[in-house]
């Protein structure tokens, strides 16, 4: 039998494609994760690794697992992953690239609603027994129908975003190197002065690190909304709450950080950022069709064919 590492706990329904082919090793329930020292110790007779994205697989997990032959990811990023590396060394790498569109989608709609109509501060008001009676005015917010959202990365999850905004009455504009290559997207620099609302969705590399800086906050329109459910590392923290701070961002809506679970105090004090713990992707139906697929892959690529996702 074969041996996998699997980081969380998942149904036996998940692990359907592996019966008669692997022993699983799950991490513990209740949403937690298998420490990377438990991983470590159970590496050295793994065939195969299935994570969250929270695993680095690096040289230290690779050369504790001499038998390794996949790693697959519960998500749709691999910046987790050293891929040269894994090439090298002849591991296969997957992830659920498909299964998060629609749902990182719809969470990225429910944050700009939040934050243009201001409905978490409104909720908090209401619980806090502050409400008095009806007040007209005071949590009036941005209507959406004929405003510009700004889309930074035209993959799958970007074009899902323009379709849901656009049946808000919203016009779209669209940033991507492929794009601009094809005269179909809008340079950069205009796409940030011509929107209310800017939308990030680029996956983080060497070269979108800290894409978002202090010059590009500065092109954007005084007022504007600011949304990320990419990567926390495509942004220069610093330089959003400094664009918040000044007036100059009307507000965000963060899904992401750079240093997560770490969150900057002061992006946890105002009331105009609305906050959550990287969870845009995550529903039911999401979480399970990706868990699936990681099993088939694994499966796969135990019984020596290629598996169904692989990162290329």
């Amino acid at each position: 039998m074969k041996k996998v590492i699997w980081t969380n706990q998942v149904g036996e329904d998940v692990l359907a494609p592996l019966a008669g082919i692997a022993e699983v090793f799950m991490g513990p329930g209740g949403g937690d994760l298998m420490p990377r020292a438990e991983v470590l110790r159970l590496a050295a007779d793994a065939d195969a690794i299935v994570n969250q994205a929270e695993l680095r697989v690096d040289a230290e997990l690779l050369d504790a697992a001499p038998r390794l032959k996949i790693v697959a990811s519960v998500a749709l990023g691999t910046d987790n992953m050293d891929l040269d590396l894994m090439t090298r060394r002849g591991v296969w790498a997957t992830n659920a690239a498909d299964a998060f569109v629609d749902a990182t989608a719809d969470f990225t709609l429910g944050l700009l609603l939040g934050v243009a109509r201001r409905i978490h501060e409104a909720d908090a008001y209401v619980r806090s027994g502050r409400w008095q009676g009806f007040q007209p005015g005071i949590w009036d917010g941005m209507l959406l129908s004929g405003k510009t959202l700004g889309i930074v990365g035209l993959g799958k999850i970007g074009r899902a975003v323009a379709q849901r905004a656009r049946a808000f009455g919203m016009s779209v504009l669209g940033h991507s190197r492929s794009a601009c290559a094809d005269g179909s997207g809008t340079p950069l620099e205009d796409l940030l002065a011509r929107s209310d609302v800017i939308s990030i969705h680029v996956p983080l590399t060497s070269e979108t690190r800290q894409f978002i800086g202090a010059r590009e906050f500065a092109l954007m329109k005084r007022g504007a909304l600011f949304l990320n459910t990419s990567r926390g590392s495509v942004v220069d923290e610093g330089a959003l709450v400094a664009a918040l701070q000044n007036g100059h961002l009307g507000g965000a809506g963060l899904d992401v950080f750079a240093k997560e679970p770490e969150v900057p105090a002061a992006l946890r004090q105002m009331p105009n950022v609305l906050l959550a713990p990287h969870v845009g992707g995550g529903t039911r139906e999401s979480r399970l069709a990706a868990r699936k697929l990681c099993a088939e892959n694994v499966a796969l690529v135990l019984q020596g064919r290629e598996p169904t996702s692989p990162v290329k």
